[in-house]
Order: structure tokens, then sequence, then C-alpha cells
């Protein structure tokens, strides 16, 4: 029997595989392609099937996730930017935001979320963009920084300060006084379409807030963020099998003082570490999805270790493959040199290492005490 994300990996590999280099190379992903992913639901996976979706589990997304992930990681970035937009509307709006959002989502547009500010990195509690209600209207006002999607997306949904908490409104990226500028010549995902979005007065129906209130700042970017982080290890899961898989190719071939260079030692130790790190990581994600599929309240927890493990093992394993396939792995828009330089940003999205370490510390201190 087929697994549930068969049919959707497989379209993604017929779209995918032979571009991934050139998109990467041009920094551009074709809006075509996104659009038709869109309508068949792989860039959202886990909306349910009364919206729309393909309604799979997160184990499932999950594996799909990787399956991308091999395949490019700038495409990558987009299934978790639209699966965090879907999960935002899902899990904060209204039955009717959820009907009208989720069904644009499914339908081929195409969104960004939007936490980051110039002062509000990892401490989203020095953001400074504002959500005023003004009558029957919210007003946003503010900046924020690497979007991912932002420079393709139709929808942006923003998290700002509102009332003395927080809210998340969606917000139309035709609408007057957005201003998306997109980031030139990120080191990796260069195709993901990173943007800076200014937001001057915007003024939106009051029903663009999703579930019409403030919310605790904590609860609402966690909420979104937990997604996120689980998204994002997948995507780390697939770095490190195209990791393995090109430099076990390599050195089964490549020969050395007449040997294969696999049959040396120390490139062998190389060969286990990258496996110890895919094996390892791919339990940890399937452990943090299996608590999102059975709502068990160590998610949150599970999520920010494997988002830690997977993003701190597919950095030092690309490394490794680089190490191994030397300079046939330096050239740019190889497979492994885009892993490497995809990989370092996993270190800094969806919670830095630093911050991550923080929340483990915190985690070990309770269970251990």
């Amino acid at each position: 029997m087929a697994e549930p994300h068969a049919e959707a990996a497989a379209l993604a590999t017929g779209l995918a595989a032979d571009a991934a280099a050139g998109w990467d190379l041009a920094g551009e992903l074709p809006r075509p392609v996104l659009r038709e992913l869109g309508v068949k639901g792989v860039l959202c996976a886990q909306v349910p099937a009364g919206h729309a979706g393909l309604g799979l589990s997160s184990v499932d997304n999950g594996e799909l996730t990787a399956h991308v992930g091999t395949l490019c990681g700038s495409l990558r970035s987009v299934l978790t930017s639209q699966g965090m937009a879907a999960w935002a509307v899902q899990r904060l709006g209204t039955a009717r935001q959820r009907t009208a959002h989720l069904a644009a989502l499914t339908g081929g547009s195409l969104a960004g979320v939007a936490f980051s500010e110039p002062g509000a990195g990892s401490d989203l509690g020095a953001m400074e963009t504002t959500l005023t209600l003004e009558g029957d209207e919210v007003v946003v006002d503010g900046e924020k920084v690497w979007v991912t999607v932002g420079a393709y997306a139709d929808l942006l949904v923003v998290i700002g300060k509102l009332a003395g908490q927080a809210g998340c409104v969606v917000v139309p990226a035709e609408t007057p006084g957005v201003r998306v500028t997109r980031v030139p010549d990120p080191l990796g995902c260069r195709a993901a379409g990173h943007a800076d979005v200014r937001f001057d007065r915007v003024r939106l129906p009051a029903d663009a807030l999703l579930g019409g209130t403030a919310l605790p700042l904590g609860m609402l970017v966690t909420a979104v963020l937990t997604y996120g982080r689980i998204s994002v290890a997948w995507g780390c899961v697939g770095m490190l099998r195209t990791c393995l898989r090109e430099a076990v190719r390599h050195v089964s071939a490549r020969r050395q003082a007449g040997v294969a260079l696999s049959e040396h030692q120390l490139v062998r130790r190389h060969l286990a570490e990258l496996h110890v790190a895919e094996r390892s990581a791919t339990l940890a994600c399937a452990r943090a999805s299996r608590c999102w599929d059975e709502g068990d309240p160590e998610l949150g927890a599970a999520a920010v270790l494997a988002k830690h493990l997977a993003a701190t093992g597919a950095a030092a394993g690309a490394a490794t493959a680089v190490q191994l396939l030397g300079s046939a792995g330096a050239r740019d828009g190889h497979p492994v040199a885009r892993a490497y330089r995809d990989a370092k940003l996993m270190e800094i999205i969806e919670g830095s290492n630093e911050i991550s370490q923080l929340v483990l510390a915190e985690q070990a201190l309770r269970a251990w005490a």
C-alpha cells in the first residue's frame, strides 16, 4: 500500500528534482510550480480534507517535508511557510475565517508569516509592529524582516502588538501601504523569496484579525512556531539524507591509493557520523510529530528538541559531506553545497541554537531537579 504522502512526493519530485540546482543559482522559484503544488495541497498538506487539503497527519506530512528537503531547501521553505500560515488560521481563526483563508491557501495563493523585526529577532517581546482597532478596521503599522516567501506572497500572516497583548492578522500583499523588498543574495535557501516588508498605516477590515481578539504573545507565538519547528526539523532530515546519498555515491566510486575511498577508516568514521545524525534526527522528528498527532502535552518540548538536534546535525553533516566530496562538493549548485549553505540558516530560524539550548536547559532542570 502506498504511503499517504506518496502522490504528493512524486509530484514534487517531478517538478523539482532536475530543476532545483537552477532555481538555487537563479535565486527564484517559478510561480507556476508553486501554484500547482498549492492547488494540489502539497504546500500545506495537514489542512483537513474538508477545507480541500490532503489531511495528512504530522508524521506523514513530516516525511513529505523531508522528501522535499532532499530535493530543494528553498521549496521546502515554502512548505514550512505555507503550513505555518495555514496552522495559524486553523488554530486562531473563527469558523468563517478558516473557511475563507484555507480555501485560498489550498487554492493556489501563497503565504508568508511575518515574525521578526529589525530590533526583535529572538526577543519577540521587543517587537514594535502594532495592530490597532479603529472602529470596524484594524490598522497595521511596522516593519518585518526576513519573511520567507514574502517576495511571492499573496497573503501575509502578521504578528503584532494589540491592546497590551498580541494579535495575528491576514494581510493581502496588494493592500495599499504594504511595501515588499526582496532580501538580496541570502546565504541559504536562496530561492525561497525572503523579503523585508513595511506596513505603513495599512487599513483592513477588523475581520482580518484572526479570532477577533488579543492573545498573550507567548501563547500566540508558541502555537505558530511549534508547527514551524517541526517542519524545519523534518526539512533538515531531508538535507541529511541528501548528504548521505551524495557522500556514499562519491566515496564508493572514487579511488585513492588503489582502493575506494569508502575503505579508508577515517572516511568510514565520517559516514558513521552522518548516519547517526540522520537516524537521530529522524527519530526525534517522528516523536515530535506523534506528539502533535496524539495531542501529547510534551509537544512543545519535543518540537524544540527535534528542531535543535536536526538543525545542528544538518549543519555539521553538510560540512562533513563537503569534506568527503572535496572540490566536487564545493561547486555552486551541487546538492551538498546547497545543503551546506541552507543548513546554516536552519540553526537560526524558528528559534536559534542558543534559544533552543536555553529551552532545553530549562527542561533538564525541571526533569532532573
